[in-house]
């Protein structure tokens, strides 16, 4: 019940409540107790970092009538959840393009940067950007701290996997984009067109190392 001391609300637009969260934990939580709980007029709950929007149905309920309600769910779900599904994701450390420069700024080298890129289980704590990119957090500590870019690249093809700051994530789509490239998978993590969004909020990813035969072979692959 800790948590729950730290959630505060807010009104986002006319037809949401915007609810803080002490952490990203209290904010996942929150978020699947919402959905567990589903109030007939809910519309959509998304979740980002330590924060979860919760938009309601025009003519349904106003603002005071939904944050009432939702300050009245029981809480005690939120120490119900469990982990999120866990997404292996390959990925081709050959085809990474910053590497120098994150090594300047780490200190580590291209092996250690492999390494500890795989070695942590990420949460997903937000999509967006482009369709289905997962904001996965946190890079292991000798990891983090790399700035952007000082110029983004004006394209980087779909797959590409990236870090900044305390992040990682994953671009599902080709994009410009400022992140240090690490590398790419060659699956297929979004299909707009099909509805296809494989991830969400709540999700772990781990990363597993391939080389570039494999990444040709599996080119394509859906999650």
């Amino acid at each position: 019940m800790a948590p729950l001391g730290r959630l505060s609300f807010e009104p986002l637009g006319d037809q949401a409540v915007l609810v803080r969260a002490g952490d990203e934990t209290a904010a996942l939580a929150f978020a699947a107790a919402v959905r567990r709980t589903k109030p007939p007029w809910v519309d959509d709950v998304v979740q980002a970092y330590t924060t979860v929007a919760v938009f309601y149905r025009p003519g349904a309920i106003d603002y005071d009538g939904a944050r009432t309600a939702l300050a009245g769910i029981d809480w005690s779900a939120l120490a119900e959840v469990s982990p999120g599904k866990l997404h292996v994701i390959p990925c081709c450390y050959e085809l990474g393009l910053d590497f120098d420069r994150i090594t300047a700024h780490t200190g580590l080298t291209r092996e250690q940067i492999i390494a500890a890129h795989t070695a942590a289980t990420y949460t997903v704590y937000a999509i967006g950007f482009c369709p289905g990119f997962p904001y996965l957090g946190y890079l292991p500590e000798a990891l983090q701290g790399v700035p952007r870019l000082e110029s983004p690249r004006l394209r980087l093809e779909a797959g590409s996997v990236g870090l900044t700051g305390r992040q990682t994530g994953i671009y599902t789509e080709a994009r410009p984009g400022g992140w240090n490239i690490v590398g790419r998978t060659p699956l297929q993590l979004v299909d707009v067109a099909d509805n296809y969004f494989p991830i969400s909020t709540g999700d772990r990813v781990r990363f597993e190392a391939i080389d570039r035969s494999t990444f040709e072979r599996w080119r394509g692959r859906r999650l």
